[in-house]
């Protein structure tokens, strides 16, 4: 039986606008095992006993939260299963890719944003949320980043597009399915302002136009290749409307999980 790490990064230092993020683990929990929901996958598998939650990493006696994340990360992966990262605001994904990469030579990001979180510093700071990407591509943690849903570009970002090789799909082209031509495992990070906060509300930086579930659903669903590792992030409990956007996390924290088992098989 194939088994899910789980972990909560509840970090959001290095947001630039809000703070709250950090709330988001435990409150992605109580919906993905509420007993309002179903446990099982559209994928038809049954994710009761799949998942192995390893807590919420622990800061308070780190001298570098980074390190603190890329060491829970990699103990969390030790025994080859794949994991789900509940964000925490984006910076954190950049820890938890050094922990991924020392584990998969061969790896594509599939990156869901409004935002392409490219900046090589944002507000002076390289650790920034808006700055992962950056960090991720110079330190050649994957082969391949694919970035889907971007609708808040400026000429900083496209040049460190053409920098990196970064491989963009813009909102006005996400129509139909995604012929991505994936040829490695696969990492997935869900921004969730990459929704359109119609959908998901709880964001610290709602960007209207955005991508719905369904979309996002059925291109995960797509995937061919194995998926060993996903990250959750940007929900901001403070800014949700009814737990909606809790909610949305959990569902796709579920269709996640059921292509992880799928393509692992």
């Amino acid at each position: 039986m194939a088994e899910i790490s789980l972990l909560g990064v509840p970090h959001d230092d290095n947001s630039s606008f809000l703070k709250g993020p950090a709330e988001a683990p435990p409150a992605i929990r109580r919906e993905l095992h509420s007993d309002a929901y179903s446990i099982w996958s559209e994928t038809g598998v049954d994710l009761g006993d799949r998942f192995i939650d390893c807590g919420d990493v622990d800061f308070a006696s780190a001298a570098d939260p980074w390190d603190a994340i890329t060491e829970a990360a990699g103990r969390a992966m030790d025994q080859g299963q794949p994991l789900i990262v509940l964000g925490g605001d984006h910076a954190i994904t950049h820890p938890v890719m050094r922990a991924v990469r020392r584990r998969h030579a061969r790896l594509t990001i599939l990156h869901f944003d409004a935002h392409p979180d490219i900046y090589d510093a944002y507000q002076g700071n390289p650790r920034s949320h808006a700055s992962p990407f950056a960090r991720i591509m110079e330190e050649r943690l994957t082969d391949r980043l694919i970035q889907v849903g971007l609708r808040a570009l400026n000429e900083h970002h496209r040049a460190q597009f053409k920098r990196f090789g970064v491989e963009t799909i813009e909102m006005g082209r996400c129509n139909g399915p995604l012929d991505l031509k994936l040829t490695t495992p696969v990492y997935i990070s869900l921004d969730l302002d990459g929704l359109d906060p119609a959908h998901a509300p709880g964001v610290s930086h709602r960007e209207p136009g955005g991508l719905m579930p369904r979309q996002v659903i059925d291109w995960i669903h797509g995937i061919e290749q194995p998926i060993i590792g996903a990250d959750i992030v940007e929900y901001n409990p403070r800014c949700d409307v009814a737990g909606m956007t809790a909610t949305v996390a959990a569902k796709l924290v579920k269709e996640i999980a059921g292509m992880m088992v799928r393509t692992r098989a």
